[in-house]
């Protein structure tokens, strides 16, 4: 590591500047802790995101001892899953358990963003020390996308954290020659892939910056221990794929590759849509504008020391690479956008500095870091007014209690998949994961897979299969044609539960 090696003036100098960030570092602790029972409060009450459903069910299977992929769908990679089935087995089946626990992993993330800043401003910008580490917290966590899609249990919190801790151990491996920092990383990045693919070019990416800023005589070594890091987090995959190695590569590969954009309609228009929504968000745009600001700063330092600047840079090929990755997928979605937040939110403490101490007093942070300080605040708080309506997990209790009592017992019924989870019942084969009905494969795939194709639903549901059925979309109620079969059905929120003694449709 030649090319960036921390020479005794250096190590010297990082030395004196640490010894002046230990009372911050309390304060941050503090701020991660206050940002940590804000996300918790929210969770248990008002958070909800419609897909966490098959999230849950998947992790309550998994729970009662079934196998991802070769005993239903579930077309993820696992170790969310894993993970929150470890929680049920500890704390018992809840969705607040992993509510919580995906809030904590936020506040881990957005402490470990704000303390790299924290660490790494020199101390020509003592006096903004502070003020770069607050708005790196605040990017971070006020961001609407990661306030409304973060404290769920699907993977987006877990592997937010384990992608800036990757981020975070790659740095200090290069800093201070740690090969076990450098294991860790790699089993840190390949974590955060094994939650959710959204999160792949993380490992390529500090790979590649390993490799450059590497000793010629150490490359090889330290890359092959790198990679031995990420190959840990997928001996679950391995084992699967050993398993099942059809089932495991259609659930990874294929469906993500192939079948999710099955009966999108005009996908490119709305990936267009998702392209251009960061304009109409505060936060997010403030965020990406900093960030680019923080860059450019970054790069006209001519005093920083090589190793400071390369992490910097660092953040940005991270945030960039993920950015463009996850655009590629079609059709895409604003939420996915949410792992590289963290990424973007270290530039944009940097850029805030930049920009601000040009425009006021620089001796005079306090009022413009207070003003932005608000506005991110009154932007999420916006947002959570905005959606107060929306349907939430009482909702889904409502309609989990309607169904129990209007079902006779050992009947079947057909619900989203939230409502068996609540109930605690397990659904018949290949109702696991609502998105599969779409598909319509060869009937060998379909049992292999655990799929029922959206024509053999209704075919199930005018036979009398299900004695009570519930939906919340109305092309489905269309498609199934609920009104001409139950002559009973109740509202409750968006969804519509059928029931009552079968009328076969004419």
């Amino acid at each position: 590591m030649d090319q960036i090696a921390i020479d005794g003036r250096i190590e010297e100098q990082w030395a004196i500047e640490s010894t002046n960030i230990y009372p911050l570092r309390r304060y941050l602790v503090a701020l991660t802790v206050l940002i940590g029972a804000g996300f918790i409060a929210y969770s248990v009450t008002l958070a909800f995101v419609w897909d966490e459903g098959f999230h849950l069910l998947a992790a309550e299977l998994i729970h009662q001892g079934r196998t991802p992929y070769i005993d239903f769908c579930f077309p993820q990679p696992p170790l969310n899953a894993y993970f929150n089935a470890a929680l049920f087995s500890v704390f018992g089946t809840s969705w607040r358990v992993t509510h919580v626990f995906a809030s904590l992993f936020l506040a881990g993330s957005t402490y470990l963003a704000a303390d790299f800043v924290l660490l790494r401003l020199p101390m020509n910008m003592s006096l903004w020390r502070w003020p770069c580490v607050l708005l790196v917290a605040l990017f971070t966590a006020l961001n609407e996308i990661v306030v409304q899609f973060g404290p769920i249990a699907q993977a987006y919190a877990s592997s937010i954290f384990f992608s800036v801790l990757a981020f975070r151990l790659m740095a200090a491996s290069v800093r201070r020659n740690s090969l076990l920092a450098l294991f860790a990383s790699g089993v840190a990045a390949s974590t955060a892939a094994g939650c959710t693919l959204l999160t792949a070019p993380l490992a390529p990416v500090l790979l590649a910056w390993l490799l450059y800023y590497s000793e010629a005589g150490k490359r090889l070594k330290e890359a092959a221990l790198f990679v031995a890091g990420c190959a840990v987090p997928f001996i679950p995959v391995l084992a699967l794929l050993v398993k099942g190695p059809r089932q495991t590569f259609f659930n990874v590969v294929q469906y993500q590759a192939l079948f999710r954009r099955v009966n999108w309609g005009d996908a490119t228009s709305h990936d267009f849509d998702v392209f251009t929504a960061w304009i109409n968000s505060v936060p997010t745009f403030l965020l990406v504008l900093f960030a680019m600001f923080g860059l450019a700063f970054i790069r006209r330092q001519g005093g920083w020391d090589r190793i400071r600047r390369a992490e910097f840079y660092l953040c940005g090929w991270l945030g960039a690479a993920l950015t463009l990755y996850i655009a590629t997928a079609h059709p895409t979605f604003q939420r996915y956008f949410i792992v590289a937040v963290p990424f973007y939110s270290v530039l944009a403490g940097v850029g805030f500095f930049a920009v601000t101490s040009h425009l006021v007093d620089a001796s005079r942070p306090f009022w413009p870091v207070s003003l932005m300080s608000g506005l991110l605040v009154l932007s999420v708080g916006k947002e959570l007014f905005d959606n107060r309506d929306s349907t939430t997990w009482a909702t889904y209790n409502e309609i989990a209690a309607k169904i129990a009592k209007v079902t006779p017992p050992g009947a079947q019924f057909y619900a989203d998949e939230q409502v068996y989870f609540l109930l605690g019942k397990t659904p018949m084969p290949g109702m696991e994961f609502s998105y599969s009905h779409k598909l319509d494969l060869p009937p060998a795939k379909e049992k292999l897979y655990h799929i029922i194709s959206e024509k053999e639903l209704n075919a199930l549901v005018k036979a009398g299969k299900f004695a009570t059925v519930e939906s919340c979309k109305e092309d489905r109620i269309d498609s199934m044609e609920l009104p001409k079969i139950f002559p009973q059905q109740a509202e409750i929120g968006d969804c519509t539960i059928f029931w009552g003694p079968i009328n076969r449709p004419k």
